[in-house]
């Protein structure tokens, strides 16, 4: 790997973004960043207590100081919170520095595997609906992204192969 350049994995909430990021840091060789563990580790509690004790607000605050300062580390693999790529600041800061890889999912698969789940606040309390509007709006920033990586009909190694070849072609 010649570049010092951060591979950042993004995409809505059960994406795979750790499972993948992991897989990939191991084959890499490099280390491997979990936001959304980071966040946990620092506060001291679950993402579903950050959001009920202290508020989204509170929570994306500590999301954006988290992420960005994990972002300056050089060679290491990132995966993101599933909206801390909507965060403007993380956003420039991806796409300006580092390699961004969209995990993208058909919607139903992402619905049947986040709704109702306890440790997704944004997913536990919402309808079928309301979770395909967040990823409706979501997606159009996500694809921001440098690659997409359409996952639909891939294993996860397959995956993870697609990145490794697109990343180290790049």
């Amino acid at each position: 790997m010649n570049s010092n350049k951060n591979l950042v994995f993004l995409g809505m909430m059960g994406s795979g973004k750790s499972s993948i990021g992991a897989m990939v840091s191991k084959k890499l060789n490099i280390p491997f960043i979990d936001i959304d563990n980071l966040i946990e580790e620092h506060a001291g509690m679950t993402i579903s207590e950050i959001f009920e004790a202290n508020g989204e607000d509170y929570f994306r605050n500590l999301e954006e100081k988290i992420t960005i300062k994990s972002l300056k580390h050089k060679k290491v693999v990132v995966s993101l919170g599933g909206g801390g790529f909507v965060n403007n600041k993380i956003r420039k800061d991806v796409l300006t520095n580092h390699f961004s890889f969209w995990l993208n999912w058909d919607d139903l698969v992402l619905i049947n595997r986040i709704k109702g789940s306890k440790k997704r606040p944004l997913a536990s309390k919402s309808t079928e609906q309301e979770i395909k509007a967040i990823i409706n709006k979501r997606k159009k920033i996500y694809s921001k992204a440098n690659f997409k990586i359409n996952c639909n009909k891939l294993t996860k190694s397959e995956i993870v192969k697609t990145i490794i070849k697109t990343y180290e072609l790049n």
